[in-house]
């Protein structure tokens, strides 16, 4: 039986599932940062005195509802888990 991880890096030997997951990852930092800070939603929430249903909203916010926070939101949430929010312009990648 194969663990989590290594069914992850057997998927992404497929380059189509590759560029797929690589352009996904933006999708899911606020996710996965707050999992490696060790916090809940509602801790979060607590924080940034707000909701755990709008920590939801900014977390999901690249899907079907196309919520789009603004710096000071973004701000205030990588402070609630003690991340710096860094914001970064870089040129297009030229198509092989």
């Amino acid at each position: 039986m194969m663990t989590h991880e290594e069914m992850i890096e057997k998927m992404l030997q497929n380059p189509e599932v590759r560029a797929e997951y690589e352009r996904l990852q933006p999708e899911f930092a606020l996710l996965r940062a707050r999992l490696e800070a060790g916090k809940t939603q509602d801790e979060v929430a607590q924080l940034m005195h707000t909701s755990k249903s709008a920590i939801s909203r900014l977390e999901n916010g690249g899907g079907k509802s196309k919520h789009a926070p603004s710096i000071a939101t973004l701000r205030r949430y990588a402070e609630a888990i003690g991340y710096d929010l860094v914001i970064q312009l870089v040129p297009h990648k030229p198509a092989c």
